[in-house]
């Protein structure tokens, strides 16, 4: 019996560090905030939620134009990030009435041409390391 237990606790832990090894963290900073007002949003998205609700979402304290966040146990597979500067904490990006954003904002990759970003255009792998990235407004 006590073999029973002592090969099943190994296999448990097994498992728990082979699924602990595939999640990975994924840090990303911006340095160029126009300001320490407010606080900045992110979202990570899949191509499957792209725009919607994120896979995770969190928010970064602004200190001298610099923030940075980490998002935790990402799985392998293909994202995109996204994230706006809220001024005024009113929790979404602001849009003047011809829908062009009074907030700034910022996509993986920094290719940020006319229009919403786009999935194809901010996606990144996270595959067997940890992410790092750096969004500019």
């Amino acid at each position: 019996m006590k073999t029973i237990v002592t090969i099943a606790t190994l296999a448990l832990l097994f498992v728990f560090n082979t699924l602990e090894a595939q999640n990975k963290t994924i840090t990303v900073s911006i340095e160029n905030v126009t300001s320490d007002d407010g606080k900045v949003g992110f979202a990570l998205y899949t191509k499957d939620n792209f725009m919607g609700k994120p896979v995770q979402g969190t928010e970064g304290k602004i200190k001298d134009g610099k923030t940075s966040v980490v998002f935790e146990n990402v799985t392998p597979g293909e994202y995109a990030i996204i994230c706006y500067h809220d001024k005024n904490n009113n929790n979404k990006l602001d849009f003047a009435t011809n829908r062009m954003p009074l907030e700034d904002f910022g996509a993986s990759n920094n290719n940020m041409s006319f229009g919403p970003p786009q999935f194809e255009d901010a996606k990144f792998a996270v595959s067997d390391k940890n992410v790092s990235l750096e969004i500019k407004f």
